[in-house]
């Protein structure tokens, strides 16, 4: 189980051009710290709820939130520009878990907060009642493209105490690279959260390129499209029930497994069809 050398995943390939700024409109809202919006709506364990919208169609939902919505501010950036790293075996197991889809599954991934230079190690695990658990590890900003010793032994702990098999034993590798701004909204009514992506951006890592067609596309961008997660207990959110009036349902999206099935022709995507037809491609 030998770690990626970051020489074989070259710095350039990771560290691409700045995500484009993209206007996402909050009239009157007040703001939240980072340190309040964990205390009241740290939300490690939750159920995730995934909207994909054309920018188009952001501004009436936004309009019909609540005032009390209040907006995550980190030092006056409403909008943080978000990189991570995805992390998979040769096989792309952790992809073909979701792809087909297994109910106990995991996802491995550096993710960078861009504005502050600072990088963790994220595991995710679903168990068998579909709630998301994300355990993660404070990590160097210039190992964010390698699985270290010490994160392999973080990850391998993790899946041990969820009970979830499918990397032991193998190697871990970088598969893909994804790039968006991410603006945070904290819901009082139900002490949730709900997130705002935009500038969204896939690209392949040299490790997910091996096994695909002799000309593959590297890289995909989708500045008109929107990401809304909800993230909350089992109740749905006032966020929810807004996008629903607005005649938005929840898709079956990943960035991770949406990405690869839609650079790679060759993988499975029967899961993400209807979001690959409509948005992708």
């Amino acid at each position: 189980m030998s770690a990626v050398p970051m020489s074989a995943v070259p710095m350039s390939a990771v560290s691409t051009a700045p995500v484009p700024v993209v206007d996402v409109p909050l009239p009157g809202l007040a703001t939240i710290d980072l340190a309040e919006l964990t205390e009241r709506a740290g939300l490690l364990t939750r159920v995730d709820r995934k909207y994909v919208l054309p920018r188009s169609g952001l501004h009436a939902v936004l309009d019909d939130l609540d005032p009390s919505v209040r907006v995550l501010d980190i030092d006056g950036v409403r909008s943080s520009a978000y990189e991570s790293v995805y992390f998979d075996t040769p096989r792309l197991t952790s992809f073909l878990m979701a792809a087909h889809p297994r109910r106990r599954r995991f996802k491995i991934r550096t993710r960078t907060y861009v504005d502050s230079a600072q990088s963790y190690l994220e595991v995710k695990t679903r168990g068998g009642r579909g709630a998301t658990v994300k355990d993660r590890l404070p990590y160097a900003l210039d190992d964010r493209a390698t699985l270290t010793t010490e994160g392999r032994q973080y990850a391998d702990y993790v899946l041990d105490e969820a009970d979830i098999e499918g990397a032991k034993g193998q190697d871990l590798v970088p598969t893909l690279m994804t790039r968006y701004l991410r603006t945070t909204l904290f819901v009082p009514e139900s002490s949730s959260r709900a997130t705002i992506d935009t500038g969204l951006s896939w690209a392949m890592l040299p490790a997910g390129r091996r096994a695909a067609p002799a000309t593959p596309e590297s890289r995909l961008d989708r500045p008109q499209l929107v990401i809304v997660e909800t993230k909350s207990g089992a109740r749905a959110s006032a966020v929810d029930r807004i996008l629903w009036a607005h005649g938005h349902r929840p898709a079956t999206i990943s960035k991770y497994g949406t990405g690869m099935a839609a650079l790679r022709g060759d993988l499975p995507a029967n899961k993400w069809a209807p979001v690959l037809r409509r948005y992708f491609r």
